[in-house]
């Protein structure tokens, strides 16, 4: 059973910038897809950037210009750079992972960490 860890969270002012890391237990390298998703207070989780092992990358357009996702398959972690945050960034934050075996789909997800931006 893969253990995905999530850090980094915190509170920071608007413009300033975090960064949130996604330690996987095991090896990453069988994970087709990895992501970062986001739930505000009454709001549906979304999708805030997502990347492939093959490195294709994808953002929200709420998020693009300003954070970037990385993925280092050495140390089995997920990155997320968050720069020029917004109150509208607040949000709990979870990392996601894919992986198929035996054409079943399995989803594993982090217990997510708390962004605060806030004056």
């Amino acid at each position: 059973q893969v253990q995905l860890v999530e850090s980094g969270g915190g509170l920071v002012q608007p413009g300033g910038s975090l960064t949130l890391s996604c330690a996987a237990s095991g090896s990453i390298i069988n994970f087709v897809v990895m992501g970062w998703y986001r739930q505000a207070p009454g709001k549906q989780r979304e999708l805030v950037a997502g990347i492939t092992s093959g490195g294709t990358i994808n953002y929200a357009d709420s998020v693009k210009g300003r954070f970037t996702i990385s993925r280092d398959n050495a140390k089995n972690t997920l990155h997320l750079q968050m720069n020029s945050l917004k109150p509208e960034d607040t949000a709990v934050y979870y990392c996601n992972a894919v992986m198929y075996s035996l054409l079943k789909k399995h989803d594993y997800w982090g217990q997510g960490t708390q962004v605060t931006v806030s004056s």
